[in-house]
């Protein structure tokens, strides 16, 4: 079969008008289109964000794609969301702006932003009413070059002009090349066929490595504008949890419970911000000692625990990243109260710990594995005391909380996941990062080393933490966490 084949059966839907007529007639008689577009906050931060990257690669081009849509079936896209990297450096949010480019082109002193992006397309063309991917009937009115540099502050220029700017004063001893790895495909693609061309391929992968590395690196400190954001995007997110305790009447009464109170979570996520920062965890009863349990298909009982670890992302893409442990009927259970004690003051201790100058954030967690050894020691689930539990050779009480008590946060819910283990774990916290809380204790109900009471119950409690230039803060502090104040929030809710 020949390409023109497969794109003739793959267009055997189509009933779009071709006619010249057509075409001429569906051109005529438009009003000016009326800009709104104004400048953005966040394009006064962009410049300082370009120059860290551009002192790690004097002389580079550097080219950071947004990526395009990917197809979930057939026809069918998921919603764009672009590279992290590409919105933590051009300020595009939400849905913008897929296949578009940024280019830092090395010049005398540093770099240059371009963003090369697909323009607007003048209501004459085909484009106009026949493209699904671009057209103004299909997906609305694009942004002109003149908006998107308004919006940006930055250069912008037509994604026609890319492949010449891309391969301009390449090789021969003057300009390289480096490109996010698995951004974009056709742009990775691209960049690879003008290395080989020129001779500059070896050593490529590692190349665009570090400059992910350094990419992710830089969202380590966040700057005043994005700790607002964050500090929206949690506060979204209470909002979220408020919908959440609503919706316990019905979930109680529904088969699958857990999926109602996701759906309460994820309406307020859309009615609020650009949707869900990752996929809601709803897990009811003993669901909660299964760490990412997404499936969110069991029922509520009455009496039991359910823990809810969620997050909106607001328009920029910044994302909250909060958990809570809810009673469903208002009030925890004594064995209930004593296993979530026993984690908040695990939470209690990292944050003291978060406080203290010189702290890495790897003493935060240190600090949260004391208090949990020490209640496991309590309940008499270790082998030795909480002491030994802690030595590296045992571990013992890690079997009831197996992953990390904290992870940094910011445009991806694991942000700076590529950061080396020198400025991530082995770092020194400094005012600007943002990062999680989140220990937790999951006692499954088949586990015979604890007491019988205890059985069944998971509890995480996980808060949004930002340093600041007098120490560590809660962004969360308005969403309740003692258990008093859960109980209390429980009731106001459902009064």
């Amino acid at each position: 079969m020949t390409k023109e084949d497969m794109k003739s059966r793959g267009n055997n839907r189509s009933q779009q008008p071709t006619s010249s007529a057509f075409r001429e007639f569906i051109g005529e008689d438009w009003g000016p289109r009326v800009s709104t577009v104004e400048r953005s906050e966040v394009a006064d931060y962009l410049a300082a964000r370009h120059q860290l990257v551009s002192e790690r690669f004097p002389g580079e081009r550097l080219v950071i794609p947004a990526g395009g849509y990917k197809v979930r079936n057939n026809d069918c896209d998921y919603r764009f969301r672009a590279h992290s990297a590409f919105a933590h450096m051009t300020g595009l949010g939400a849905e913008l702006e897929p296949d578009a480019v940024l280019v830092l082109n090395p010049v005398e002193g540093g770099h240059e932003a371009t963003l090369y992006f697909h323009p607007c397309a003048p209501r004459t063309s085909e484009e106009f009413y026949a493209d699904s991917r671009y057209g103004e009937f299909w997906v609305g009115a694009r942004p002109t070059l003149e908006e998107m540099s308004t919006m940006t502050g930055l250069r912008c220029d037509s994604s026609d002009n890319l492949s010449d700017a891309l391969s301009k004063d390449l090789g021969k001893g003057q300009v390289s090349l480096r490109v996010v790895p698995q951004s974009d495909a056709r742009i990775e693609s691209q960049v690879q066929e003008l290395r080989e061309r020129e001779q500059i391929a070896e050593g490529a992968e590692e190349a665009d490595a570090e400059l992910s590395e350094a990419l992710s690196e830089i969202r380590l400190r966040k700057d005043a504008w994005e700790a607002a954001e964050m500090q929206k995007a949690v506060d979204r997110t209470r909002e979220g949890f408020d919908n959440i305790i609503a919706s316990f009447p019905r979930a109680l009464s529904h088969h699958r419970g857990e999926r109602v109170v996701e759906g309460a979570f994820g309406a307020k996520a859309r009615e609020e911000g650009n949707g869900l920062g990752y996929d809601t965890i709803a897990a009811a009863g003993n669901h909660a000692n299964t760490l990412h349990f997404i499936d969110n298909n069991g029922p509520l009982e009455a009496g039991q625990l359910i823990l809810v670890d969620a997050g909106i992302e607001v328009d920029s893409l910044y994302t909250a990243d909060i958990t809570r442990t809810l009673p469903v009927s208002g009030t925890f259970s004594d064995a209930q109260a004593e296993v979530y004690q026993a984690v908040l003051d695990a939470a209690e201790r990292a944050l003291a710990e978060a406080q203290k100058p010189g702290c890495k954030f790897r003493d935060v967690h240190a600090a949260a594995m004391e208090v949990v050894a020490e209640h496991l020691e309590k309940w008499g689930a270790l082998p030795g005391t909480a002491a030994e539990s802690l030595l590296p050779e045992n571990q013992w009480h890690r079997r009831w909380m197996p992953h990390g008590t904290s992870h940094h946060l910011g445009i991806d819910v694991h942000d700076c996941a590529l950061a080396r283990k020198e400025m991530y774990l082995d770092a020194e916290l400094e005012p600007g990062m943002c990062f999680t809380i989140e220990p937790g204790i999951y006692i499954r109900e088949d586990d015979l080393k604890v007491p019988e009471r205890y059985r069944g119950i998971g509890v995480r409690i996980e808060d949004d933490i930002l340093v600041t230039e007098t120490g560590a803060i809660r962004l969360s502090e308005s969403i309740p966490r003692t258990i008093a104040d859960v109980e209390a929030w429980i009731r106001s809710i459902n009064a």
